[in-house]
């Protein structure tokens, strides 16, 4: 039986979820004016990995983040006109207009930063652990990265002085199973498990599959709880997939690199939105009311975060020297 406590809760989840839908399609169907000049990576598909993780994150804890970031820094409680105007270049934006859809960075809401080339976030995450265990703090860092950084060396070097030094780490694995056009079983050897890269570092794991996102939300609460309790490290793998193409607006079927199959199922079948959606129609019996509202609240919203982009300014020429290593 579900409570009203519980079904508050999962609401929120929905608005969080859905809203961070409807930012990237906004994104997406504005993307060909050409007024945003940075590539964007989308997380349409995805939305359940960053939501579930951040749901119980405290606001001390901080995330380190890829290029496909949008998602995290929304779900962390980023600002989302800050996101909109730093995706335009616009000097109001996050970094100043000077990062872009990357580089998303926002210290207020402990959203550290998110890079680009694949990997390079997670010693930044290790090293915040290490400095939080020095000061004797009980926050946890959050690094976020995809399925291909599991072929980086820089994984493993990380995961392995975290489980040394016993820091409060948690590794969040998006599996959506492409490294761009390239998929998992041409990368990795098929009869191993991403989890058990986990296993040789001696972390504690668990695999997910993001089509349900309360089972996203309970498997990173038991992995908080096992960092705090334990002083130790966490690897979750979230099975997931990206609905549009790598890098850019568009949908790629065309390339034919995906099996139209598998592309439709996940798309059809396991969007963890609808899911929700399905289950809230079944036990809120003013659901579709409440649904509306959400839909009419969040366009208004997103309607306004473009403008306030669109008639922004730009940065200034006198500032591009700021915040530049001699």
């Amino acid at each position: 039986m579900t409570n009203d406590a519980d079904l508050k809760e999962l609401k929120n989840i929905y608005y969080t979820m859905y809203r961070i839908r409807l930012v990237e399609e906004e994104i997406s169907t504005r993307y060909v004016k050409e007024q945003m000049r940075c590539p964007v990576h989308l997380s349409i598909g995805q939305e359940s990995a960053a939501v579930g993780v951040s749901h119980y994150l405290k606001e001390g804890d901080k995330v380190y983040s890829n290029h496909r970031c949008h998602a995290h820094y929304l779900a962390k409680g980023g600002d989302l006109k800050s996101m909109i105007c730093e995706i335009y270049g616009k000097e109001n934006g996050c970094l100043g207009g000077r990062g872009g859809s990357m580089h998303l960075s926002d210290l207020s809401a402990n959203f550290m930063t998110s890079i680009p080339i694949i990997g390079s976030s997670i010693p930044l995450a290790v090293g915040n652990a290490l400095s939080e265990k020095i000061k004797k703090k009980n926050n946890v860092s959050v690094c976020f990265f995809g399925d291909s950084a599991i072929e980086e060396g820089v994984l493993h070097e990380c995961m392995n002085f975290a489980s040394l030094k016993k820091l409060k780490v948690l590794f969040v694995c998006e599996n959506n199973q492409f490294s761009i056009f390239t998929h998992l079983n041409q990368r990795q050897p098929k009869n191993r498990s991403i989890e058990k890269i986990a296993l040789a570092h001696n972390i504690a794991y668990k695999t997910v599959d993001c089509f349900d996102v309360k089972k996203v939300i309970d498997a990173t609460s038991k992995s908080l709880k096992y960092i705090q309790n334990n002083s130790s490290p966490y690897f979750l793998v979230l099975n997931t997939y990206r609905w549009k193409e790598h890098c850019g607006p568009s949908n790629d079927d065309h390339l034919n690199y995906r099996d139209k199959v598998e592309t439709e199922r996940w798309i059809k079948k396991k969007c963890s939105i609808k899911a929700l959606d399905s289950f809230l129609k079944k036990h809120d019996n003013n659901w579709l009311e409440t649904k509306e509202k959400y839909d009419n609240i969040i366009r208004e919203e997103i309607e306004q975060a473009f403008m306030d982009a669109i008639n922004s300014k730009l940065p200034s020429k006198k500032d591009s020297w700021k915040f530049i290593y001699a």
